[in-house]
């Protein structure tokens, strides 16, 4: 990270960004190794050690410019329109009655035709950083103290598994979740540590505070409402649990609604995004290739004459593109994952198959939506998601105009995965009451 540091512009250095990023991967893995061999227990004191080496590595990943995404600009557009007092959920950057706000900020966007898709907490949060001197910076570093608040829920979750310290450091020290949190300012980092406190708390037998903590992060992300069910399994009293995330939750969404309905920017991101997607990619093309949109236009030829209510059935025609086809197979299939998950018998397996299986239907997947997984994987002693923690940074290149998308970058993030899952699949069936080899627990 320090030779991050001096590099400044990741986005501008980016093949060297990448080149020291498999370096940090690299001293992660030699230290795990080093850690699980000497059996370090995830104790008070180690976890104490543990959480100064992370804070040291985001303190120097604050020094970078966030040049690999294009996030933190839109976070404090967003900041400065609440400020003002309009509504971004109805208003667009492009929109005309916002030009009075218009700021280098506002210059460097992208999709300025699109209103924020950003929960509630996360627009606080964005408002409160915009009047500052340096906002990009607070910003960052408010999530880096988040994020650390995610480190420690984290041991405290694992140490009731007996984890050593070479599995937690699996998720606070490594290169993604620095990268992404405190260099480019992703507040994914902020949804994660709340639903690792969620379930710390829960575990803990205290379901108003876990409740309270599952809230905000819906009000941060929307991703931790399906890990309610989970949350409430793991507390003796679910019902409380359920009421306390739902109130907070709904404190924050309900106006959003009165006020704007479903929120436009997450109509036209569910449907109109896509990026590098595992399952998505492939399938559309396939879905192309074997004319299954002319089938289906076909189908709905038939069912026009057979109705003789043209107008209605004429409606669907611009939707019977192999690329939304294939979303709402995809949908149909997160549905899938989010019963199977709840049905899961261990929390933390029910949280890595909930996440990893959304990830894996969903049409985008930036290197930052891997954090959802990571702190489950380091739990279950899964290998395959920490390797795609660190080659979904190779879907950087894509930036570069000069390697599509899919075949060869989709490749070389997603084959090192699918191995890492048949390897992680034979070790379960072979030794099914271990974990995985990667990740020895700690005997102390």
């Amino acid at each position: 990270m320090a030779v991050l540091a001096a590099l400044g512009d990741p986005a501008r250095h980016l093949p060297a960004t990448l080149g020291v990023v498999t370096v940090g991967f690299g001293a992660l893995v030699w230290a795990g190794r080093r850690l699980g061999w000497a059996g370090v227990p995830l104790g008070p004191k180690s976890l104490a050690q543990g959480l100064v080496v992370a804070a040291i590595l985001r303190a120097l990943a604050l020094t970078l410019s966030p040049t690999l995404s294009n996030d933190l600009e839109r976070y404090l557009w967003d900041g400065a329109v609440v400020l003002s007092g309009e509504n971004p959920y109805r208003l667009a950057p492009e929109d005309p009655s916002l030009t009075p706000l218009r700021d280098e900020h506002w210059e460097r966007l992208h999709h300025r035709d699109v209103p924020t898709v950003y929960p509630p907490l996360a627009l606080g949060l964005f408002a409160l950083v915009t009047p500052s001197p340096a906002p990009g910076v607070l910003l960052r570093g408010l999530l880096a103290l988040a994020d650390l608040g995610g480190c420690w829920a984290l041991g405290q979750i694992a140490r009731r598994r007996a984890l050593g310290l070479d599995a937690w450091a699996w998720y606070a020290w490594n290169p993604l979740p620095v990268l992404e949190g405190a260099g480019m300012g992703h507040v994914d980092v902020l949804g994660v540590a709340l639903t690792l406190a969620a379930l710390h708390f829960a575990l803990r037998s205290r379901p108003g505070a876990s409740g309270v903590a599952a809230g905000l992060g819906i009000l941060t992300k929307y991703a931790p409402i399906v890990t309610l069910p989970l949350l409430a399994r793991a507390t003796g009293r679910p019902i409380r649990l359920v009421l306390a995330a739902l109130a907070v939750a709904l404190l924050g969404l309900v106006p959003v609604v009165l006020s704007t309905g479903v929120p436009l920017g997450l109509v036209t991101y569910g449907v109109s995004w896509e990026f590098n997607g595992p399952l998505y990619e492939p399938l559309w093309r396939l879905l192309g290739a074997a004319g299954i949109d002319r089938l289906a236009a076909d189908a709905v030829d038939t069912l026009k004459e057979a109705t003789e209510h043209h107008p209605g059935w004429n409606r669907l025609y611009p939707l019977l593109y192999p690329q939304l086809l294939a979303k709402l197979a995809l949908a149909a299939g997160m549905l899938l994952v989010v019963v199977r998950a709840w049905r899961t018998g261990t929390t933390e397996v029910g949280f890595e198959r909930l996440f990893g299986g959304l990830l894996l239907c969903s049409a985008t997947v930036y290197p930052w939506y891997v954090l959802w997984v990571l702190p489950w994987a380091v739990l279950t002693g899964g290998w395959a998601w920490r390797i795609l923690s660190a080659s979904v940074l190779i879907s950087y290149l894509a930036q570069t105009n000069v390697v599509d998308v899919f075949p060869l970058i989709w490749a070389a993030v997603w084959v090192p995965f699918i191995l890492g899952l048949w390897s992680d699949h034979r070790h379960r069936r072979s030794n099914p009451e271990e974990p995985s080899a990667w990740s020895r627990r700690s005997t102390g």
